[in-house]
C-alpha cells in the first residue's frame, strides 16, 4: 500500500475524531452552561426566602406594634406633657398610670367614686387644687383631661417626695393611700422605715406591676411622642 493511499484511509478517522471531541466539548459546555443557570436558580431562589423571611418577619413586627400602640394608647400626650414637665415627672410614668387607673377614659367614675384619667377622688382633688390655688374648682372638673392630669401629676410629685423618690412606694400610696404606706414601712414584715420590702395588699401589689410594666411600653412605643 501506498503513503498516498495509507494517508487517505486515515484521513477519515481524523475528521471522525475532530467531530466526536467537538461533540463532546459542546456537551461539556452544555453541561456547565446547565450546572450554572442550576445553580443561578438556586441562589435566586434563596434569596427570594431570604427577602420573604425578612419582609414576614418585619411585617410581623410592625404588626405587633400597632397592635400593641392599640393597647397601650396615648390619646393626651400634649397634656401628659405639660404636667409631666410642670411637676418633674417621666411623662411615660404618667402615661402608665392614665392607662392602668382609666384605660383613657376621661369620664370614668369607679364604684368608690374615683373620678377621671388618673382616677382622683373628690376630696383628694379639692385638696389638691387648694393647694394649686384653683379658686374655680369643682367636683366635675376631674373630668377634663388637663386638670385631672394636672392634679394626678400634683399627687404623684407629692407621694415621690414624701417617700424619696421611691417609684414602687409612691406607687403603692397612690393606689392604697399614705397612711397604708406609711403604717406598712413601719411594720418590719413589709418595710424599713424608708423603703417597702413587700407590698401586703394583692390588689395594690398587681397595681405597681402593671403600672412599672405600662411605663416600659410607653417608652418602648412612644419614644419620639413622650422623650421630647
Amino acid at each position: 500500500m501506498s503513503a498516498a493511499q495509507s494517508a487517505k484511509r486515515t484521513q477519515p478517522g481524523k475528521a471522525y475524531a475532530k467531530k466526536t471531541s467537538r461533540q463532546s466539548a459542546a456537551k461539556r459546555s452544555k453541561k456547565a452552561k446547565a450546572v450554572k443557570k442550576a445553580s443561578t436558580r438556586r441562589i435566586i431562589i434563596a434569596l427570594v426566602g431570604i427577602a420573604a423571611i425578612i419582609m414576614l418577619t418585619i411585617g410581623g413586627f410592625m404588626a405587633n406594634r400597632m397592635l400593641e400602640r392599640r393597647t397601650y394608647k396615648l390619646i393626651y400626650a400634649d397634656e401628659i406633657l405639660a404636667c409631666a414637665d410642670e411637676f418633674s415627672l417621666d411623662p411615660c410614668l404618667v402615661a402608665a398610670v392614665i392607662h392602668t387607673e382609666s384605660s383613657n377614659r376621661a369620664a370614668v367614675v369607679s364604684p368608690k367614686g374615683a373620678i377621671g384619667l388618673m382616677q382622683i377622688m373628690p376630696s383628694t382633688g379639692e385638696w389638691i387644687a387648694g393647694k394649686l390655688g384653683m379658686a374655680d374648682y369643682s367636683e366635675e372638673k376631674l373630668m377634663e383631661p388637663l386638670i385631672n392630669i394636672r392634679l394626678g401629676c400634683w399627687y404623684l410629685r407629692y407621694l415621690s417626695d414624701k417617700y424619696g423618690g421611691m417609684e414602687r412606694t409612691a406607687l403603692s400610696a397612690y393606689n392604697a393611700g399614705p397612711g397604708n404606706v406609711d403604717k406598712w414601712l413601719n411594720d418590719p414584715a413589709y418595710g424599713d422605715g424608708k423603703r417597702l420590702i413587700s407590698i401586703p395588699y394583692v390588689e395594690t401589689a398587681a397595681y405597681v406591676d402593671k403600672v412599672l410594666s405600662a411605663k416600659e411600653k410607653y417608652s418602648e412605643l412612644y419614644e419620639k411622642e413622650l422623650c421630647k
